[in-house]
Order: C-alpha cells, then structure tokens, then sequence
C-alpha cells in the first residue's frame, strides 16, 4: 500500500519515535509546519482503518504504532518512483543523482563498495 505524503510524515514519526499518542505525533509534525490537531487525528484514523497503524487504549489515551515496516514501505515508493520517473532503470535514477549533486570521495568510495559486491564477477 502507498501511503500518502501526508501519512509518510506520520510514519516516519512513529518509526523514529515507536508508539506515539497523537499529540506526541502531531507536536513532533508541527516542528516543521503548521499542523492542527484535528487534522492529525483524522489522518491517524484512517490510516487505522486502511491498516497501516495498529491502535491500543492505555487510559483515556490511544497509542498508535505503524504496521508497515520502514525498510519496506521505502523499497516499495522507490520501485514506483524508477518505474514511474525512470522507466525502471535504476541506471537512469543514479546518473541522474550524481549528475546532480557533487559526490563526496566517501560517498563514491561506498558506491564503488556496492557495485563491487552487486558484480557476480566478484562473488
């Protein structure tokens, strides 16, 4: 399932925080803009309703706790993302980004890193 822009930040609250109330949820989202509580609420539960956050009652408070994994939910938004953008060529995507933006010698050290262990030659 592809979260909306909106639920992603949501999301990537819970991952980094773990099981959040929703005003603990919505103080971490209103860092970055303005976001009303209500607002927050809502997103929340229908992100409830389409599975993507589990909810449990402690007290008079309702915790949340996303139910798709990180790891896996970014896997998924950039297989659509080269499909969509780059007619599924990872190549296309990488040149693009390097072409872009000034790579660190770290950084083209760590590419090299994976190209070497992705090369069957190598294994």
């Amino acid at each position: 399932m592809k979260p909306t822009e909106s639920e992603l930040e949501i999301l990537q609250v819970l991952w980094a925080n773990g099981p959040s109330t929703v005003r603990q949820v919505n103080e971490q989202l209103s860092q970055a803009k303005e976001v009303g509580y209500t607002t927050t609420l809502k997103l929340m539960q229908i992100m409830h309703e389409k599975g993507l956050l589990s909810r449990t009652e402690e007290g008079r408070y309702h915790i949340y706790q996303a139910l798709i994994g990180e790891a896996e939910t970014q896997q998924h938004l950039l297989d659509r993302f080269v499909d969509t953008a780059f007619r599924g060529s990872a190549m296309k995507l990488v040149m693009q980004a390097l072409g872009n933006s000034k790579a660190t010698p770290q950084e083209l050290a760590a590419l090299q890193r994976l190209i070497d262990n992705l090369n069957p030659e190598n294994n």
